[in-house]
């Protein structure tokens, strides 16, 4: 008789939940994207509409109104067929964080002596995976608080 179940190993779970976790991950990632850019937007122009969005972040009207379908679901936006785009207070409020995060990392790299140019195109990617504790760890540093610890024997390690 065939089995119709298999034993899941704990290797198998812990793969899928990775997996799992890396998927959420990326969605929010794309929501702080799109949030962040319609806030822009939003302070450039009277009104923000798909093709304007599609074209800052690339992507088609079709990719668009898929992403900002799920931003309506999840209590971001606000929009009607064929109307401009708004955040709600949700939105506003993810907007000033992804903001803030990436002002901090470009700071920090800037700080670090990374060119401006490297330290904006780093930082978005950096400001969707850095951990609140390593923001506050930025920060005090930029403002003259800390200085990381491990930093001077990181440095006398390399040479």
């Amino acid at each position: 008789m065939p089995r119709l179940f298999h034993a899941v190993s704990n290797a198998e779970v812990r793969r899928a939940e990775g997996m799992r976790r890396s998927r959420r991950d990326r969605a929010l990632e794309v929501a702080q994207d799109y949030v962040e850019a319609i806030a822009e937007l939003a302070g450039q122009q009277e009104r923000v509409r798909v093709v304007d969005l599609a074209r800052r972040m690339g992507v088609t009207h079709v990719t668009v109104n898929r992403t900002i379908g799920r931003l309506q679901s999840a209590g971001y936006v606000t929009m009607e067929p064929y109307q401009s785009i708004f955040l709600t207070q949700s939105g506003w409020k993810m907007a000033r964080e992804c903001k803030q995060r990436h002002e901090t990392v470009v700071a920090f790299l800037r700080w670090l002596g990374v060119s401006e140019k490297a330290a904006e195109l780093d930082a978005e990617g950096i400001e969707h995976h850095v951990s609140r504790e390593t923001l506050s760890v930025f920060r005090a540093v930029l403002c003259g608080r800390a200085f990381p610890s491990g930093l001077k024997a990181a440095v006398e390690g390399f040479e």
